[in-house]
C-alpha cells in the first residue's frame, strides 16, 4: 500500500490560494472551512445560498474568504474575472444543482449547470498560469445503475436515468475532453503543470444542511416541528457518508495533484466501508433513537419518479494509492449531525462549531492511524 499514514498536511496548505465553485452550499460550506482553519487563502464563485436558513450566512464564511463572488457560471465574463483575480493554485469545483427530484422539474437547467457550468469553469481556468491541481465534483450517481450488489469502480459504465444523474456523467466525459484537448498529460512539463481528476462520493450528510428532498434535513425539519418524518423508498440502499469524509478525500488528493501533476489526474471514488451502506429505514430508525420524542415516520405511497434503490461504491483504489479510508461510521456520523444542530440550538457560534468537529475528525483520523501502526509493527514482530 502506497503512504498508509498519509494524512492531510497542515503546512501544505498555508498561503496556498484556492478557488471554490460552490462555497455557498453545504458542502463548498465546510470544504472552504476547513480549508481556511489549514491557512488556505480561499476566494469562492457561487450563487446566493440556496437555502433559509443556511451554513454559509450562519457560519459568517465571508469574513474569512480572500473574496466571495456570488455570480452563476453561466455569467462568463464575471466567472473568468474572479477565477483570474484568484490567481489560484488549486481549484475545486463543487457548484451544481445537487437533487435528483429537482432534476426532473428543471432539467434543462441541471444540464446547463452540471455540465455547460463544468465546461464554462474549465475553459477560464486555461487563463491560469500557476495552476497545478483540479478536483472537479461530480457524484456517486454518474454510473450507469444496474441496480446489482457489487459496488461501482472507477473503471465501470458512466450514465444516468434521471436528468440529474446523466448531467453529471456528462461532466465526467466534459472533463476528460478538457484534459486530453488542453492539458494533456504528455505535455506536462512543458505546455501545463496541471493535474485533473475527478471524485465521485456517496450520500453526504452532516450539520448545516437544509435542502429539501435530503433525508437529514428532511427529519430534523419534521422532528423539529413536532411532525412524523415523511419517507418516499424505505428500502433504498445509499453509501451514507458523514460530509468530512469525502472532503478529507478531496484534500489529500488535490496534495497528490499538486505534487506529482497526472499520475493521479483521473476518476476518484470516496465512499462509506461497505457496511454503512444502509437502507433509509435504518436511517430514520437509528437518528429517532438520538430525538427526544422522536413523533415517527408515514410512508409516502404516492406517485414519484424514479430513483435507484441501490447503490454502493468499490473505494479500494483511494484506499490503496492515496491511504485514504472512512474515519467516522455511520453511527457516529449521525451522533455528530445530531450534536451539532443541539450546539447550534444552545447558540454556539456555527463557525467554530464546524471547526470544533474538523478537530473531532482529525483527532479520530490521528487515533486511527496511531492504532493501525501499532497493529503493522505487531504484525512485524
Amino acid at each position: 500500500m502506497e503512504d498508509l499514514g498519509k494524512m492531510i498536511q497542515t503546512n501544505f496548505w498555508k498561503g496556498k490560494k484556492v478557488f471554490i465553485t460552490g462555497h455557498t452550499g453545504f458542502k463548498g460550506a465546510w470544504l472552504s472551512i476547513w480549508l481556511s482553519s489549514l491557512g488556505a487563502d480561499v476566494y469562492g464563485y457561487a450563487l446566493t445560498p440556496p437555502t433559509n436558513p443556511n451554513i454559509y450566512t450562519l457560519s459568517d464564511l465571508k469574513a474569512h474568504l480572500v473574496r466571495s463572488t456570488i455570480g452563476d457560471l453561466s455569467d462568463e465574463s464575471l466567472l473568468k474575472q474572479a477565477v483570474q483575480e484568484s490567481d489560484a493554485e488549486i481549484v475545486f469545483h463543487l457548484a451544481a444543482q445537487p437533487i435528483v427530484r429537482a432534476s426532473y422539474q428543471a432539467p434543462i437547467k441541471t444540464f446547463v449547470d452540471n455540465t455547460i457550468g463544468t465546461a464554462r469553469l474549465l475553459e477560464a481556468l486555461r487563463s491560469l498560469k500557476n495552476l497545478h491541481a483540479v478536483v472537479i465534483i461530480t457524484t456517486d450517481k454518474c454510473y450507469e445503475n444496474k441496480e446489482w450488489f457489487w459496488p461501482y469502480r472507477e473503471s465501470d459504465g458512466l450514465g444516468g436515468y434521471d436528468p440529474y444523474s446523466a448531467s453529471k456523467a456528462c461532466a465526467e466525459i466534459v472533463t476528460s475532453s478538457y484534459r486530453r484537448s488542453f492539458f494533456n498529460p504528455s505535455e506536462y512539463g512543458k505546455s501545463h503543470k496541471v493535474g485533473i481528476a475527478t471524485v465521485r462520493a456517496g450520500n453526504v450528510i452532516g450539520g448545516g444542511d437544509w435542502a429539501r428532498d435530503r433525508l437529514i434535513p428532511d427529519i430534523i425539519r419534521a422532528f423539529d416541528g413536532g411532525e412524523k418524518v415523511v419517507i418516499r423508498n424505505p428500502q433504498a440502499i445509499r453509501p451514507w457518508q458523514h460530509v468530512l469524509e469525502p472532503l478529507h478525500g478531496y484534500l489529500m488528493l488535490a496534495e497528490r495533484l499538486f505534487t506529482y501533476g497526472i499520475e493521479y489526474g483521473e476518476a476518484w471514488n470516496f465512499g462509506p466501508d461497505e457496511t454503512d451502506a444502509k437502507p433509509v429505514s435504518w436511517i430514520v430508525e437509528s437518528f429517532s433513537k438520538l430525538w427526544k420524542n422522536a413523533p415517527g415516520v408515514v410512508l409516502d405511497d404516492g406517485e414519484h419518479p424514479h430513483e435507484a434503490s441501490y447503490l454502493k461504491l468499490d473505494c479500494s483504489k483511494a484506499k490503496n494509492r492515496l491511504g485514504w479510508e472512512p474515519v467516522w461510521n455511520l453511527e457516529n456520523a449521525l451522533q455528530k449531525i445530531f450534536e451539532w444542530n443541539e450546539r447550534i440550538r444552545a447558540g454556539e457560534d456555527v463557525f467554530e462549531v464546524c471547526i470544533s468537529q474538523i478537530h473531532d475528525f482529525e483527532k479520530a483520523q490521528l487515533a486511527m492511524k496511531s492504532s493501525q501502526n501499532i497493529r503493522f509493527l505487531g504484525n512485524r514482530n
